[in-house]
């Protein structure tokens, strides 16, 4: 596949923990598999750091850090940057790596937040760049770029306490920031939705608010950015959960091996003119939103009408279950995902033009300050 040492990175301080840690186990698994040098890099739900084989199963993750891991830290700065381990004389070591494979869903590991530490430390790593995954996790954002685009979506609105609408409810709630489907709730009323903003400890940070409409369902297409851009097949998620009425959590991850192996029509049964429609806003959204690595793009349709929801920037299972026509097995996925982060990386900062010219005639700070 490579030469390079290659990190999977999984975990982290997010609602979605859980399910991050199955996808990092399933691709530290398939590079392992393949000969790579690679190790398993778990972020806690404190917020710290390990060192761990690739070869662990989920069950040694249920108490916690797994029995016998190293800690390690991030450290940020240039050529000093990086992750390093400490050595039995408490001196930090860096620690070889080449490629960081993230697998961090939601939260920090998803909103650029991780990204923008990876880029200062020169870590160079897959999937969205700091901006791609800020925008993608910020469902307000999101839509008004799309609502820009010319693109079809349902109108969606930041929602306060004093937030009015012209449309009639139920509504769907939102957590600006997240995924999954967690947090995410249908109300029957306007005065129902401001109360969530108090009641949900998702919504803290934020929320949105948008029309229900029982007749849609959710149609999802992967995207790859290499060594071409392209899509995978269509699938339509199936909801198993008694009385759901939208696409939740359980649905997603209810086999126990993240969405592999959720239940979905694939490909999905579509009109030609339906599904010629969704490609197109598909690549729209794709060049929108910078896509790197892999992505998955989630829409609603009834059939006829379609409308962008969102766009997941790190999915679940890193969409390896969607890649059936044309078909691209899991360890391919992997390396062009590798082979990018290396040829392309994320961003590269630049002091390009801070030449001295300003200070040096600056003058006193002391005279502007006067």
């Amino acid at each position: 596949m490579s030469d390079a040492t290659i990190a999977v990175a999984f975990g982290g301080p997010s609602p979605e923990h859980d399910v991050s840690i199955l996808t990092g186990l399933q691709a530290a698994r398939e590079l392992h598999g393949a000969g790579e040098p690679v190790i398993a890099l778990y972020w806690s739900k404190t917020g710290d750091w390990h060192r761990l084989p690739p070869t662990l199963e989920a069950a040694a993750f249920v108490d916690g850090v797994p029995a016998g891991a190293d800690p390690v830290q991030l450290l940020l700065g240039g050529d000093s940057g990086g992750f390093v381990t400490s050595s039995r004389m408490g001196r930090s070591r860096p620690l070889p790596l080449d490629v960081l494979v993230n697998c961090c869903h939601g939260g920090p590991g998803e909103d650029g937040s991780l990204q923008a530490a990876l880029d200062l430390a020169d870590v160079r790593y897959t999937g969205p760049t700091a901006t791609g995954a800020a925008l993608g996790m910020d469902k307000l954002a999101f839509s008004g770029v799309v609502a820009a685009a010319g693109l079809p979506a349902l109108p969606r609105v930041d929602l306060r306490a004093d937030t009015e609408v012209d449309v009639a409810g139920p509504y769907i709630v939102k957590p600006r920031f997240g995924g999954s489907s967690i947090g995410v709730e249908v109300v029957e009323d306007l005065a129902t939705a401001r109360a969530r903003l108090e009641a949900s400890p998702h919504l803290r940070r934020g929320a949105v608010l948008e029309p229900f409409r029982e007749e849609l369902f959710d149609l999802n297409v992967a995207v790859r950015s290499w060594p071409d851009l392209a899509l995978s097949a269509v699938e339509r998620p199936l909801r198993t959960s008694p009385g759901s009425e939208i696409l939740g959590y359980a649905d997603k991850y209810v086999g126990g091996e993240g969405m592999d192996s959720a239940p979905r029509e694939l490909p999905a049964v579509l009109s030609p003119a339906l599904g010629d429609r969704l490609h197109e806003a598909a690549l729209v959204v794709a060049h929108l939103s910078q896509v790197r690595g892999v992505a998955r793009i989630d829409f609603l349709s009834d059939g006829q009408e379609l409308f962008v929801n969102e766009i997941n920037t790190v999915p679940g299972s890193l969409a390896r279950y969607l890649w059936v026509d044309p078909p691209v097995a899991f360890r391919v996925l992997l390396a062009d995902m590798v082979t990018e982060a290396q040829r392309r990386p994320a961003v590269r900062h630049s002091a390009v033009g801070a030449d001295g010219a300003v200070l040096r005639d600056a003058g006193a700070i002391a005279a502007k300050l006067a």
